[in-house]
Order: C-alpha cells, then structure tokens, then sequence
C-alpha cells in the first residue's frame, strides 16, 4: 500500500546541550532481517535534514534508521582511549499506517540515547 505519509528525524545532543549537527544517518527497508538501503544523509545545523527522509511514497514495512554516533561524537573531540561505548545508534520501527507522519526524534549523549515517536 502507498500513501501520502512522511518520515522525518531531529537528533539533539542532551550532552552538549545543542542540536547534533554534522551526524550521518542512513535510512534501510528491512525485507525479514535483510537491509536495504534507502538513502544516507547527515543533518544540518539544526539537527534536522533538510528535507523529509521518505515523503510521498511510504509504504507498509520494517525500516532501521541508524545514527552513526561515535564519528559524530570524535568530530566533536568527545572520544574514549578504547572507542566509543555507542557505535551505531540503530532504531527499528514499523510504518503501520503510511498516509500519517513519522517522526523519530533521537536524544542522544555519548552513553545513551533515547527515541520516540514524536509528531
């Protein structure tokens, strides 16, 4: 089924106190547990992309957006000796209804994070 429906994402640095700007993420379909991936992008100043990650053409299905978390934190001169606790942030939800809009919101610190589905 195809609809209308968008995603979009906003990653805040509850560490820094700011808007994570600079983060790579990228967007996969999950066909069973096999990963395709859409699109990979970074967000902008305001921790934001610059448009929606899908609009127009969801459909129904299991997708994983991943956040790769410890090149953002390095970049930003916040590293451990031994590598970062968090690598990859990956968040793995389900497009139920794709005529509605998906927000998921990351709020993120370099040893934990927390997401939800936001509007």
């Amino acid at each position: 089924m195809m609809a209308s429906g968008k995603l979009t994402t906003h990653v805040l640095d509850t560490a820094r106190g700011c808007p994570a700007s600079g983060l790579q993420l990228c967007l996969f379909e999950l066909n069973g547990d096999v990963p395709t991936q859409i699109l990979e992008t970074r967000t902008n100043h305001d921790g934001r992309v610059d448009g929606p990650l899908l609009e127009g053409f969801l459909k129904t299905g299991t997708y994983e957006l991943r956040f790769m978390v410890a090149d953002y934190f390095k970049s930003h001169g916040i590293e451990e000796p031994n590598g970062a606790f968090l690598d990859e942030v990956p968040v793995r939800f389900v497009i139920a209804r794709p005529d509605q809009h998906y927000h998921l919101p990351l709020l993120l610190s370099p040893y934990g994070y927390s997401t939800y589905r936001g509007s």
